[in-house]
């Protein structure tokens, strides 16, 4: 008997973890949507899916986990839809970086006996330089040696805390357990504050005096700074998490313009000193996080807890799972 996971959105995230679980075809049934019918079609020749359904409903009415892996500004709009067809226990996941909102929203929309559980992936440090987008970008191991954040409202049953933590572990990922302002935080920092910097650079670089000579000169470091934007979701989908943590955001801000004020000073003052050392620092730090990244040593003990997919898939059959329940008052 197969159990049946959903993954709605077949880009890099959404199509890894098809390609990740695809070991397991004999007790997971992968079901694969996503907004086009060529993408659903290139994902099941790919193998990161055992079908396709283009009828959201369809879709999820006898899944057991569904993951939302979309953007941002697409999520509420999904939880609205498929929240008349899902089962009672189903578990519903999402992939999007700002929490804080999108628990109002599954609270709001999804029905008693339903339940919502964030997850932020953090992918294998050897795909981090990957320049491809989307579908083309997906691969079986884009999460090994990386870590999820797991974000679960409080009041989640702790079988489906539990559940998600074993999905994690079956996509070769370390789980990390975090409340939601916490995870916001982080996200403003790691992901939200680069792709703002590379918008800044751009307002502040193109169509400006030069520009017209400078955007031939323009290379490695242009490239590699801006890239941060071009590699989102979507632009709606930043604003919507700029906005929605608006603190967090803000406070990133603070803390870039005033090390950009820092270089700028030294430079003013023609302070060699100071400048060379913020500049060494800058360089060492980044070394050392990225050797850091690529050892990913937190993931070890995460490994030798392992779930075998039995147990997995008894979590899914039983439990919470297995019989209409409702949450304690």
């Amino acid at each position: 008997m197969t159990v049946q996971i959903t993954i709605i959105g077949l880009g890099q995230i959404g199509a890894s973890m098809g390609l990740a679980l695809g070991q397991h075809k004999e007790s997971i049934l992968r079901v694969g949507h996503d907004k086009k019918i060529n993408v659903e079609r290139e994902a099941q020749k790919k193998g990161a899916i055992d079908k396709t359904d283009h009828s959201l409903s369809s879709a999820v009415k006898d899944a057991r986990l569904i993951v939302l892996s979309i953007p941002m500004s697409q999520v509420r709009e999904t939880l609205e839809f498929i929240a008349p067809d899902l089962r009672e226990g189903a578990l519903v996941l999402d992939t999007s970086p700002v929490k804080a909102e999108v628990v109002k929203w599954a609270k709001e929309l999804l029905p008693e006996g339903r339940y919502y559980v964030g997850l932020v992936p953090a992918i294998n440090p050897n795909h981090i330089h990957d320049l491809h987008l989307g579908l083309e970008a997906a691969q079986p191991d884009l999460f090994r040696k990386g870590v999820f954040i797991i974000d679960a409202p409080y009041g989640t049953p702790g079988d489906a805390v539990t559940l998600v933590t074993d999905f994690v572990r079956l996509l070769g990922a370390a789980p990390l357990l975090a409340d939601m302002t916490e995870s916001d935080g982080l996200m403003a920092h790691t992901h939200i504050l680069p792709q703002l910097v590379a918008a800044a650079l751009l307002n502040a670089t193109l169509d400006q005096p030069g520009w017209r000579e400078g955007r031939k000169l323009a290379g490695r470091a242009y490239a590699g700074v801006t890239a941060g934007l071009a590699y989102n979701d979507e632009i709606n989908s930043l604003r919507m998490a700029a906005l929605q943590n608006r603190a967090n955001v803000v406070h990133s801000l603070d803390v870039m313009m005033a090390a950009l004020r820092g270089l700028r000073d030294d430079i003013d003052k023609l302070d060699d000193d100071s400048l060379a050392e913020r500049l060494e620092a800058a360089l060492e730090g980044r070394e050392h996080w990225l050797n850091e990244r690529m050892a990913a040593d937190w993931i070890e003990e995460s490994r030798r807890e392992m779930p075998n997919l039995p147990s997995f898939s008894e979590r899914l059959f039983g439990g919470m799972f297995a019989k209409r329940t409702r949450p304690e008052k």
